[in-house]
């Protein structure tokens, strides 16, 4: 990894084959707002080119196949509508001088028949109903036991994020991100809770963790390596995700993830929801000597302990969510350290341009609504 500067949020830094104006991510949030056959539309293009001035913009997750489908109105990247549709995203931002990755997303078992292709069951490593309820078109429905997948059918789905970042290429990205939190697919595979399988993909942590390494191997195939970034959330406890012994399953995982020399490694820090949950905090400062490129750290982070974690070497780059869905502006307001628009939780989800293109610059801009 080769650094400009290792100051703060505002010095520039390598990522891959770029140079980043800042180090102030702007983080993948699922927003439910894709049009017709869940491909991205105009409003999608002022949404994110609102917020170009980010040193990188991660896109909301973007499922690799029918078969990862699981929330209504999120966009996909499987068809040539949607491929077209991220196109016009990704030629405004690049028009506004910005950057972005598309997060390449299966949510396995977080998914529901009446979302699923011919009403199947949702898949998963092992047929365990996650606790809680999915969000459908007709409103919320308890989530259904998912189908486990039979151990030939897994190459499959390791080519579904293959071609997924093939056809991201296809759209004009500068890279990609491989969704493995939050209790989606790979980190169904990844922990325990989830993933009771006693074949090549079971048991041992070394078997648990060869899905997210052979989705890894097949999307670098694809970009390179160094345009290819991975999400990973230790202390998560989303979706009923939960594992026996998280530092180790993590730092096994993040240890092998090494060897790709990728673009980055995002990881989450633990959330107050996630302890009250019972999951096991775990800071991303415990987790940062064993990952030898750069790192990207989420989570409860403002100016100065983003600032911090990058002085003293925690992370060297941070991402922002809600901050930056209400500020489009973002890295020019924590330059100046000046009052930030507060997020509207109830536009969150779904909707049209209220809460989304419409929060307020500091200053006029020229990004056209």
């Amino acid at each position: 990894m080769t650094q400009l500067t290792s100051t703060d949020l505002f010095s520039p830094v390598h990522l891959g084959p770029y140079i980043l104006p800042n180090r102030i991510v702007m983080a993948p949030m699922t927003r439910n707002r894709a049009g017709a056959g869940n491909a991205p539309t105009p409003i999608n293009a002022t949404y994110y080119a609102q917020r170009a001035t980010a040193g990188l913009i991660v896109s909301e997750g973007s499922q690799v196949s029918p078969q990862g489908f699981g929330y209504p109105a999120t966009p996909g990247i499987h068809s040539p509508e949607q491929i077209a549709g991220w196109q016009l995203v990704t030629d405004a931002v690049h028009n506004a001088g910005g950057r972005i990755f598309l997060q390449l997303w299966h949510t396995g078992r977080i998914s529901h028949p009446s979302l699923q292709p011919d009403g199947a069951l949702p898949v998963a490593p092992s047929a365990i109903a996650p606790a809680g309820n999915a969000m459908t078109y007709t409103g919320n429905q308890p989530f259904v036991t998912p189908r486990a997948l039979e151990t030939e059918e897994i190459p499959d789905v390791v080519d579904q994020f293959r071609q997924g970042a093939k056809n991201a290429l296809a759209a004009g990205f500068d890279g990609v991100e491989i969704h493995g939190a939050f209790g989606y697919l790979i980190d169904q595979f990844l922990q325990d809770g989830t993933n009771q399988r006693s074949d090549m993909y079971g048991g041992s942590i070394k078997n648990r963790a060869r899905f997210l390494l052979e989705v890894v191997e097949a999307v670098t195939d694809v970009w390179g390596a160094n345009r290819v970034g991975i999400k990973l959330s230790p202390s998560n406890t989303f979706n009923d995700i939960h594992d026996s012994d998280p530092k180790a399953t993590f730092s096994y995982a993040i240890a092998a993830l090494n060897s790709f020399e990728l673009g980055y490694l995002h990881l989450m820090e633990p959330t107050p929801a996630d302890i009250r949950h019972g999951g096991k905090p775990i800071p991303v400062s415990e987790f940062r000597p064993l990952y030898a490129y750069t790192l990207i750290a989420n989570g409860g982070y403002d100016r100065e302990k983003g600032n911090a974690a990058i002085a003293n070497g925690d992370a060297d780059l941070v991402s922002f969510g809600a901050l930056f869905l209400a500020n489009p502006d973002l890295p020019e307001r924590l330059r100046l350290n000046t009052a930030l628009n507060e997020p509207d939780r109830n536009t969150f989800y779904g909707g049209d341009e209220k809460g989304y293109t419409d929060y307020p610059f500091l200053y006029p801009t020229t990004i056209i609504h």
